[in-house]
């Protein structure tokens, strides 16, 4: 092998696993589609590349291009069929590599602005016996005379390889998606139940009491007035617990301001809220793996609705320490306490195994302390990454 081929070898290695590593990134869905098109198209020197993701009426849930610019792909119109070279890939999972897609028997035209394809590269990909996308390349690039560039077997071996992890990549972030879409349900549920079981029941004594005080007003004045100090107590205690709600509901976002800001703006929020104190340090925190701050920052919410709803505490300090290369959360209170056996045993209402299902998750330990009379501490320890 001479000079030129070795580099140019490497070289091409080299592209193939930039674009593997990129297709390994955590993204969603449609980053991820777009990352496979980009890679792809570069690694096999295209001028076009697309990938179509079918859905279950002959068309395409999503269908993602590189090459063609926007004004163009608005005026190309609607996504295409499944139809011709795109059927063939999908419902027979077999690879097309065409000299020229315009003279293949399938070929069904394409709308005027569509640019001209000539040479063409494309593959299933496949998740088992599932095909999930059709990826294909047009118009291989190259030094050669006009007309003599055509897409090789070894495109073809590169492309077949790019698919593979094609299809790994989509495969997870597609789970990663459905596992948030579930987190979020859980948490919706839990949070419908909590202003239920609160906020409803602080509204109704509240219009039951301002009932009370409107019978109260023309024969019993004096009366009438301790009620509606009553209704004013009621209507604090309801919007307290209406903020705590959106608090949880709507965190600040991780990815922008990361753990720390976070649960100092959460606690300063809860403070206000809440006639317990609640205070925030932190100290030597690095940024962590984002399921793990993710997790932290949930077992914090668990620990501190905990303590402000349930424990009757005056006080609740929250802490985030560095611990080797990960971090240790606390969350003590001075509350009534309780017996963390008998509360398990009892699967009553202080999340404990949602707390550590979620360390456990990402590769934390959650322990709790407490006991009547003596406050609650609740530690969740990460290893980090």
């Amino acid at each position: 092998m001479n000079r030129q081929a070795s580099a140019e070898q490497d070289a091409g290695l080299s592209a193939v696993s930039s674009a593997i590593l990129a297709m390994s990134r955590p993204l969603q869905v449609r980053d991820v589609l777009r990352t496979i098109v980009a890679s792809a198209r570069q690694v096999l020197d295209a001028e076009y590349a697309a990938l179509g993701v079918p859905d279950d009426h002959g068309g395409f849930a999503q269908f993602v291009v590189d090459g063609v610019s926007e004004e163009q792909w608005k005026a190309i119109g609607p996504l295409p069929r499944q139809h011709g070279i795109l059927a063939a890939m999908l419902h027979e999972a077999t690879p097309q590599r065409l000299a020229d897609v315009r003279t293949d028997p399938r070929f069904g035209g394409w709308p005027e602005a569509h640019p001209e394809l000539s040479d063409f590269l494309g593959l299933p990909i496949a998740d088992g016996e599932e095909v999930i996308g059709a990826l294909f390349l047009a118009n291989k690039r190259c030094d050669a005379p006009a007309g003599d560039c055509r897409f090789t077997a070894d495109d073809e071996r590169v492309l077949r390889i790019l698919a593979q992890h094609a299809a790994i990549a989509l495969t997870n972030a597609r789970l990663h998606e459905r596992s948030r879409e579930l987190t979020i349900a859980e948490e919706r549920s839990r949070l419908a139940h909590e202003l239920h079981d609160a906020v409803s029941q602080k509204l109704f004594s509240l219009r039951l009491t301002a009932q009370a005080a409107t019978a109260l007003v023309d024969r019993d004045p004096g009366r009438a007035k301790e009620e509606l100090h009553r209704v004013t107590g009621l209507a604090a205690e309801a919007a307290a617990e209406l903020r705590a709600a959106v608090v949880e509901l709507r965190p600040a976002a991780l990815d922008e301001d990361g753990l720390v800001a976070t649960l100092r703006s959460q606690a300063q929020v809860l403070d206000r809220a809440h006639s317990a104190r609640v205070t925030f340090t932190a100290r030597g925190v690095r940024a962590l793996p984002a399921a793990q701050e993710e997790a932290l920052l949930r077992v914090a919410q668990e620990a501190l609705h905990n303590a402000l709803r349930h424990s009757h505490a005056e006080q609740v300090d929250v802490t985030l320490v560095r611990h080797g290369r990960g971090a240790l959360l606390r969350v003590a209170d001075d509350g009534r306490g309780f017996v963390p056996a008998a509360e398990r045993r009892s699967g009553r209402r202080l999340g404990l195994r949602s707390m550590q299902d979620r360390a456990a998750g990402v590769g934390g330990r959650l322990t709790v302390a407490s006991a009547p009379g003596s406050g609650t501490t609740v530690e969740m320890e990460v290893p980090g990454g």
